[in-house]
């Protein structure tokens, strides 16, 4: 029996579908995909995929980061965000990696330095 790390990311994916709206801070030890609406912060200790019928109104933080949805806050990917064709960012970014597909839209400002997962531009624990 293997003992698990509280550390250690979960292979799980938690969906949040098409039609559910979710109000407040979520946050998850695996990875997330959002085709419905949250209005609120969300950390994934795994990646984040917005699907393009998905929206988030509050600030993002995970590991690897795919918007196809609309985003209003800030993104703050430990490795690498992908702005699809038909994704819409409104918000400041932070990643060591990031790729805009042609199409997509992004208004705020981008650094691609190292994340410091302790003290990151995009404090989101004081919330």
């Amino acid at each position: 029996m293997k003992i698990r790390n509280s550390s250690e990311v979960s292979d799980d994916i938690s969906i949040i579908s098409r039609g559910v709206v979710i109000e407040g801070k979520i946050s998850s030890d695996g990875n997330i995909r959002i085709e419905g609406i949250v209005r609120g912060d969300l950390i994934a200790k795994g990646n984040v995929s917005i699907g393009e019928s998905g929206e988030i109104f509050g600030n993002i933080k995970g590991e690897v980061i795919n918007i196809g949805g609309k985003v209003n806050g800030s993104v703050n990917a430990n490795e690498k965000l992908l702005l699809e064709s038909n994704a819409q960012l409104k918000g400041d970014i932070v990643t060591k990696l990031l790729i805009i597909e042609s199409g997509a839209k992004f208004d705020g400002k981008s650094s691609m330095a190292e994340v410091n997962t302790e003290t990151s531009a995009l404090n989101l624990s004081s919330k």
